[in-house]
């Protein structure tokens, strides 16, 4: 395994201080966030933990610094093979020691991981629960330095979990096998019961709890009422992220089929996944989706688990989810850079019945029916409120804020709410006079008294309630009818047809009031005008003036990503690629200092992002002062850069000269350097090109290659041929620009 190591040699004796040396040098982050810091302490200490932090809180620090930090390989308990190769590049780009262990590998990669595993050559490794649980496994484990047992997605090993998974309930052998290897049990979304499981099956019951905020903040939380959903969902791609990678989530393969299909039509890169696809399309559209920008994937639930993309800017649900769990988890999966994002989803009536008779008609033991039925209920209430759709969301896993968060829907543009008793009166009363057995559109027709074949033939136009409800219009009834059954008034048969229930009664006595939102109440016109009044500008993750950068740095980003074979993401993520358009570094020193920018990521894309900086800027933006602490991370960014030094390597690599993070410069046959005016020329020539050509400067030649020239130093094309990255087409290309420049530069301005 030709992978750099990552654990210091000489590690300090203070855990703290050990795990901020980690996390600077290696991803490049100068402190821990929220309970990271005592999550980790906790781990290295040798004690079990469980974790419970939301989607992009940063879970996975949580495991791998520690592995990084205690002496072994940490294990890593992951539910999708599909992904491990993607985590597993991402590590490798940072220089952590990474592998896989499933069954898409072929016979000589599983002896040479596990070689690799036996001889402590490994930081991480990423084991799916059915290879984990083989005997052969487990048995190898046993003879292997093992760090650390970290089980991702931990909510699986409950059925009260919205994902169970029955091998994860087979990891209670751990224990037993390894009593002496500490556990970290990890998940965003976990009930009440679900932890319980989690204790239980996992033997943590003495375990440290680390319960983080459930708040996302960047994210903004919208409802709408279903209307044309495809239509709705196309207007809402264009006016706020056009562009921008997306997740959409359908009920049924069918409408994930139809939808994709029909936003490709629209111009919308769009591609389908669910079950009912084979393999090879479905892994197609996961690697389009990690591995290309702006890819909107279209799926069922099925999708989604285990996806690190951290710049999806949106989440949007065509249909119900079945409750509040899954409906978090999905929307998490947005945004999990901090940067602005949206959490869209548009229902209606149909999608209510829909997924309570799905419920009703389950095999699922009675127990289980109530829980679910709980579950789908608080998740109808957060559709249908009136109020602060966050407080009640974060109010959902026992979490209290006490002020609104000003950016959800209700927030920003507050429903009119009103007594709507009477109306919902007429309601009930036509359900009950018609027999509790029609369904919305032939109530909606007796209370607008419209005399149809059906109401006529049926004897309705003679009942009382015939014609009450002309007052309000048809969309009006029907939202009005959708709220009552999201609230329990009215419930669905099997034949759609929707019957008073006992809770009703008080409520057509007169002894309760209902308060409903209004626009259930209005005309459909005067709706959509409202909704359009609240429609808010996309929000550009950087402001006006660096979106050029930005465009410039996320194109690098791409190109190096296709050569390298790993999402882009896995180069820089687009919080970095921000912070670095905000700072405008000049130097390496203060490119270190940026987040997500660690040691190894400078050392090797560091001379081009700055490149890209300065053909677009010129010079490092005016700041303030440096905190302490940021103060400090660029002295040891300077420091490493004149050592020369970096990451701790194996024994056999100690015995070489250690590599400089940067390139040094190169040494002439005669004994003395490069001169500086001819790299700096090249260099000058290279951003010119790029502004004559509009390619990124590294597509005009690379820094390898700029170095090549500046040692080799060719005055003729004859010269350029056989030297590093200059191709038959580069010579062709810029072969004499470049050849007239290195002769104007040794000839003292004269070419």
């Amino acid at each position: 395994m030709s992978l750099a190591a990552s654990h210091p040699t000489q590690p300090p004796a203070d855990t703290d201080a050990r795990a901020l040396e980690v996390l600077s040098r290696v991803w490049g982050y100068g402190a821990f966030r929220d309970v990271q810091a005592d999550i980790v302490r906790t781990v290295v200490d040798g004690d079990n933990a469980l974790v419970l932090m939301p989607t992009g809180g940063g879970k996975s620090l949580c495991y791998q610094v520690p592995s990084l930090l205690r002496p072994g390989t940490g294990i890593v308990v992951s539910p999708l093979i599909a992904l491990m190769k993607d985590q597993v590049d991402a590590l490798r780009q940072f220089g952590v020691r990474a592998a896989f262990l499933n069954s898409s590998l072929p016979a000589e990669g599983v002896r040479e991981v596990e070689a690799a595993l036996l001889a402590g050559e490994l930081d991480l490794l990423y084991v799916a629960p059915e290879r984990l649980l083989l005997g052969r496994t487990l048995d190898l484990l046993e003879r292997a330095p093992v760090a650390l047992f970290a089980i991702d997605e931990a909510h699986c090993v409950s059925q009260w979990g919205h994902d169970f998974r029955p091998e994860y309930g087979q990891l209670g052998v751990l224990p037993g096998r390894f009593p002496d290897i500490p556990r970290v049990a990890l998940t965003a979304t976990a009930d009440d019961r679900t932890r319980a499981d989690i204790l239980r099956v996992l033997d943590l019951g003495g375990a440290a709890q680390f319960i983080s905020s459930f708040d996302r903040p960047n994210i903004q939380y919208r409802v709408a009422n279903k209307e044309g959903p495809k239509t709705q969902l196309l207007d809402f791609i264009h006016a706020e992220h056009r562009g921008d990678a997306g997740i959409v989530y359908c009920l049924s393969r069918k409408s994930v089929d139809q939808t994709a299909q029909w936003l490709v039509t629209q111009g919308i890169d769009a591609v389908p996944y669910h079950a009912g696809l084979s393999p090879r399309e479905r892994n197609h559209a996961q690697e389009r989706f990690l591995n290309d920008e702006g890819v909107v994937v279209v799926a069922t639930v099925a999708f989604g688990m285990g996806i690190d993309k951290p710049n999806v800017r949106f989440v949007a649900h065509l249909d119900l989810p079945k409750s509040m769990e899954g409906y978090y988890q999905e929307t998490g999966r947005a945004g999990r850079d901090g940067l602005p994002s949206t959490a869209w989803m548009v229902y209606g009536l149909a999608d209510v019945v829909n997924v309570k008779r799905m419920l009703s008609q389950s095999d699922a033991p009675d127990d289980v029916k109530r829980v679910e039925a709980a579950k789908l209920d608080a998740l109808l209430t957060y559709c249908e409120a009136a109020t602060c759709r966050r407080q009640l969301l974060l109010a959902y896993f026992g979490e209290q804020r006490d002020e609104p968060c000003g950016n959800c829907d209700i927030c920003l543009n507050p429903p009119r709410v009103r007594d709507a008793t009477r109306e919902a009166q007429m309601a009930l009363s036509a359900a009950i006079r018609t027999g509790n057995r029609f369904g919305a559109a032939h109530l909606t027709d007796v209370l607008l008294g419209q005399p149809t074949e059906k109401v006529v033939g049926m004897g309705h136009h003679l009942l009382p309630t015939f014609g009450v409800g002309k007052g309000h219009d048809e969309g009006a009834w029907r939202g009005l009818i959708r709220q009552l059954v999201s609230l329990g008034h009215l419930e669905a048969g099997e034949h759609h047809g929707l019957s008073a229930t006992g809770k009703s009664r008080a409520l057509l006595r007169g002894e309760t009031t209902l308060m409903l939102r209004e626009d259930s109440l209005l005309p459909r016109e005067r709706v959509r005008k409202r909704d359009r009044d609240a429609s808010r500008p996309g929000r550009a993750p950087v402001d006006a003036q660096d979106a050029p950068l930005f465009e410039a740095l996320r194109a690098w980003r791409l190109q190096l990503a296709r050569q390298k074979a790993v999402p882009p993401y896995a180069i820089f993520s687009d919080a970095t690629l921000k912070a670095i358009c905000e700072l405008r570094p000049g130097s390496a020193a203060t490119l270190g200092t940026v987040s997500g920018v660690g040691q190894r990521k400078l050392a090797e894309y560091g001379e081009d992002v700055l490149d890209i900086v300065r053909e677009h800027s010129g010079s490092e933006r005016v700041r303030p002062a440096l905190p302490a602490e940021r103060g400090a991370r660029e002295n040891s960014a300077v420091l490493g850069l004149l050592r020369g030094g970096g990451e701790a390597r194996t024994p056999a690599a100690r015995a070489a000269p250690p590599e400089p993070l940067l390139p040094a410069p190169a040494a002439t046959p005669g004994g003395s350097s490069n001169p500086p005016d001819l790299a700096e020329a090249l260099r000058e020539l290279r951003r010119e090109l790029s502004r004559e050509t509009g390619n990124s400067a590294f597509v005009i030649f690379p820094n390898a290659t700029l170095d090549a020239l500046a040692t080799a130093r060719p005055r003729t094309l004859a010269e350029l041929q056989g030297l590093p990255g200059m191709g038959p087409k580069r010579i062709d290309t810029y072969g004499q620009r470049i050849v007239e420049t290195v002769q104007s530069v040794l000839n003292g301005g004269i070419a």
